[in-house]
């Protein structure tokens, strides 16, 4: 059975899926034709339901789960690694309301997160991640929300952190922080569904057993091609959320969800989100 499968092009998603594209684990009959995009772009992507599986943001899920369901691996989900706000100068956080502010997408989590503590920031400009730094320096906007390895690099380039988005929702509620999951489309019956859960599980765990063997692959999409960000990325956003959510990580999604309905930036969602 073929299935297509969208994930980025980031370190901690080459990284998990390299064993299962490449045969190195059983695959129990399924092959993959692979979609590599940026977050947002699969976020787009999956809102007209034209992939099978993919990685998408869990903000971009809260709006699509009438469709798709969530796999309970491969998600990124973990402590200190949430997306930060970040400018040239200080920027005191009664400001923020006011200023112009980059975001990585309007469906990634990392705007989620952004819109539940600054609900009221209206002038906001959607750039490519890895775009984001430069549009501060240049003077497009004012501040930034930054993800993946741009969290290694902002400093070098003279910019300042404003706020953890991160350690604030830690602070707040207690959970890991729910950036991204991978979904399946619920037009496959759960056989099919646990198949490609257990498929995914198996290729995570090779990858945790044998992290030389997806280097190549791995190097091959980087956008940050030293070894130590490459490495650092993978540490923070591959754990043991990602082999399984388990109950605390399913419990840190639907906490994200209730937090988000209740400043009206998602509507209700389904009660069976997961597969199982």
């Amino acid at each position: 059975m073929r299935l297509t499968l969208g994930f980025s092009t980031c370190p901690n998603d080459t990284f998990i899926f390299d064993a299962m594209i490449h045969q190195k684990v059983d695959t129990e009959g399924l092959q993959f034709d692979v979609v590599l995009a940026d977050v947002e772009e699969l976020n787009k992507n999956a809102f007209d339901s034209s992939i099978d599986i993919t990685k998408l943001s869990y903000h971009a899920f809260a709006h699509i789960a009438n469709h798709y369901k969530l796999l309970t691996s491969g998600s990124a989900l973990g402590y200190k690694n949430g997306p930060l706000l970040i400018s040239k100068r200080k920027i005191y956080a009664n400001e923020v309301a006011d200023i112009k502010v980059a975001i990585p997408g309007k469906f990634t989590t990392a705007n989620l997160l952004f819109s539940i503590v600054y609900p009221k920031v209206k002038l906001k400009k959607e750039y490519l991640f890895s775009e984001i730094e430069e549009a501060i320096m240049d003077g497009e906007v004012d501040a930034g929300v930054i993800i993946h390895e741009n969290r290694f690099t902002y400093e070098k380039k003279g910019l300042k952190k404003i706020i953890d988005l991160g350690e604030d929702w830690e602070e707040k509620t207690k959970n890991p922080i729910p950036l991204g999951g991978i979904v399946i489309h619920r037009k496959f019956d759960s056989k099919i569904q646990l198949k490609v859960n257990r498929v995914l599980k198996r290729s995570i765990e090779f990858a945790f057993a044998n992290p030389n063997s997806s280097y190549k692959y791995v190097k091959n999409y980087a956008q940050e091609l030293d070894d130590k960000v490459i490495k650092k990325h993978i540490e923070l956003y591959v754990n043991k959320f990602t082999v399984d959510l388990g109950d605390k990580g399913k419990n840190a999604v639907k906490t994200l969800f209730e937090c988000a309905k209740k400043e009206n930036l998602i509507a209700a969602i389904p009660e069976d989100i997961f597969v199982v």
